[in-house]
């Protein structure tokens, strides 16, 4: 069963660094810019196409200082941006859609692209696709999900 969901998150803010050395050896490829919050790493890529093709050495991106590392590149077919988002270290190889890195992806966007509404696409490989909207100091992601877990807790 497919459900429609909307997510709310507060914008990640990011600052531009110096590609880690190792950071290029775990993907294979050298990084274009690198950002980075408390949480993750954000790396553009040149294109989909070799977002698509990565296959990221995972102990490396284990043991880097940041628990996950998003990469993304300018969308294709009718994407704006695509992205994939490893972190090996929470026990989470490749997540395959992820509402968090969006909230660091979507304001990354909107400072290169003209516009606050996006279409994208996490290419992993169940894949997904999402809505985008920076909103103030807000992140609204509109998608299909799974239903897979129901319950109660009582405090």
């Amino acid at each position: 069963m497919h459900i429609y969901a909307t997510f709310a998150g507060v914008v990640r803010l990011s600052e531009q660094v110096s590609a880690p050395p190792e950071l290029a050896r775990a993907l294979g490829v050298a990084p274009i810019e690198v950002f980075i919050n408390a949480f993750n790493y954000l790396v553009l890529l040149e294109s989909a196409r070799v977002i698509r093709q990565l296959t990221p050495d995972m102990g490396i991106i284990s043991r880097m200082d940041r628990s996950g590392v998003i990469v993304t590149a300018p969308g294709d077919e009718s994407y704006d941006f695509v992205s994939r988002y490893f972190a090996p270290a929470k026990g989470i190889p490749e997540d395959p859609v992820t509402g968090g890195a969006h909230c660091m992806l979507t304001p990354y966007w909107a400072k290169k692209l003209p516009k606050t509404v996006f279409r994208a696409f996490q290419a992993s490989r169940r894949g997904g696709e999402m809505l985008c909207r920076l909103v103030g100091d807000r992140v609204e992601l509109e998608g299909a999900c799974v239903f897979y877990l129901e319950g109660e807790i009582q405090i």
